[in-house]
């Protein structure tokens, strides 16, 4: 209850400042050059383009992709993580099943924070040259909408510290109520990342509301920047933006960046099972190599 109604207090607060201060943007999306009028900045204009592009326009291939991801990511690895990685725990250390007695808002904090904390690392090592194939499909997104977080190649989730950690810790704890609440908030909080669903018309009429969420929260103009043809080095925290504060990677600035995504000239298939491209078509790492 307390994860939906978080989520929908976001969503809800977002989907009212986008309809009462920007009805332009149900227009079709023009470009950067065209939709910028003398007296406007780059970063308005950028921020009304983003969230003015139809689900419409998504190819048929982006669909197919997103859909796929979906059903692995909703379906498959959880399924997976409450049977084959459960019992792999189970046959590595049978005597830790249910030892840890824990309160539910510690669980919730390990959760939500601790293992943040080691996607923040996870995600980070999945921009090294020698991970980027594992990852780089998920950056083909070229605009930000909730189907792309399930965008990856098939496998790639097995090296996404969710998966075994997420199983290791409801094999090892009693009672794990408070810590499946930090992992749904989690969930919630991605689709959310993802989405067009901006906090930045809060930074003008509600800035109180604005700073409280931005000082710690990764929002999702944070997490476009990620996504951005420019700075994808930047902003690998999933939750939590304090991360890259302390280790130097946060890109603050609010707005949207002018460009989304990478261009791989690879066949579908080839993206969702081998992603590896040939010495002329090589993309680069968006990270440290």
């Amino acid at each position: 209850m307390l994860v939906f109604l978080t989520f929908s207090f976001l969503v809800v607060l977002t989907a009212v400042s986008s309809s009462s201060g920007d009805r332009h943007v149900a227009q079709p999306a023009l470009s950067i050059s065209q939709s910028m009028s003398p007296g406007q900045s780059k970063s308005s204009s950028v921020h009304r383009h983003q969230r003015s592009v139809s689900y419409f326009n998504k190819p048929k291939e982006d669909w197919l992709l997103d859909g796929i991801g979906l059903v692995m990511q909703g379906i498959v690895i959880p399924a997976l993580q409450v049977t084959l990685v459960y019992h792999f725990w189970s046959w590595l250390f049978p005597s830790w099943e249910h030892v840890l007695h824990l309160s539910g808002w510690l669980q919730f904090l390990i959760s939500f924070v601790c293992v943040d904390y080691l996607y923040y690392w996870n995600h980070r090592g999945l921009h090294h040259s020698s991970l980027w194939n594992v990852h780089k499909v998920h950056h083909t997104v070229s605009e930000m909408d909730v189907l792309g977080t399930s965008r990856n190649t098939l496998w790639s989730s097995f090296f996404v510290v969710y998966l075994w950690v997420h199983a290791l810790m409801l094999f090892v704890l009693e009672h794990p109520n408070g810590y499946v609440l930090g992992v749904s908030l989690t969930a919630a909080l991605d689709l959310w990342r993802h989405s067009r669903f901006s906090l930045l018309p809060f930074q003008r009429k509600h800035p109180l509301v604005y700073r409280f969420f931005s000082s710690w929260l990764m929002l999702p103009h944070n997490h476009a920047w990620h996504h951005s043809s420019t700075e994808g080095n930047k902003n690998y925290g999933g939750n939590l933006n304090i991360w890259d504060k302390i280790h130097r990677t946060y890109h603050g600035e609010s707005s949207y960046p002018r460009s989304i995504g990478i261009k791989l000239n690879l066949s579908i298939i080839q993206k969702l099972v081998l992603p590896i491209d040939d010495e002329r078509q090589l993309s680069k790492p968006r990270g440290p190599n």
